[in-house]
């Protein structure tokens, strides 16, 4: 299938949120570590509610929320991309898939620190 590029702007567009959907929908239903920040981002979502926070705390835990699940897209990405490449295990690649893996627990804690900011004190 040779590819096409659209020159409609706005088909175009359509056509990109079409496949960033689909991409969302595959990495929620099919990777675990996905599937585990999805569930807790929900929990989040339905605690906030719960708990009446501020728009000001809104905006922050949308915004740890959308970072935790951006990055471990990426990482899945990378991860994926490095398993196809080099198949059998290789040093550099499992450094590299370290490393994505160190930028989704660097926004796991930032996502935490967040959560305790906003949570602790209402708990208090």
């Amino acid at each position: 299938m040779e590819f096409q590029k659209d020159t409609s702007f706005f088909s175009g567009r359509l056509k990109s949120v079409s496949f960033a959907v689909k991409g969302a929908v595959k990495l929620i239903t099919t990777e675990h570590s996905v599937m585990t920040q999805f569930f807790i981002g929900i929990m989040m979502t339905i605690l906030g509610f719960c708990m009446h926070i501020s728009a000001t705390e809104w905006l922050f835990q949308i915004l740890a929320i959308g970072l935790v699940m951006s990055i471990e897209g990426i990482n899945t990405a990378v991860e994926k991309i490095a398993d196809f490449i080099h198949p059998n295990y290789h040093e550099r690649i499992g450094f590299i898939k370290d490393i994505a893996a160190g930028a989704v627990f660097f926004a796991a804690l930032t996502a935490i620190a967040i959560g305790c900011i906003i949570y602790v004190p209402k708990f208090l």
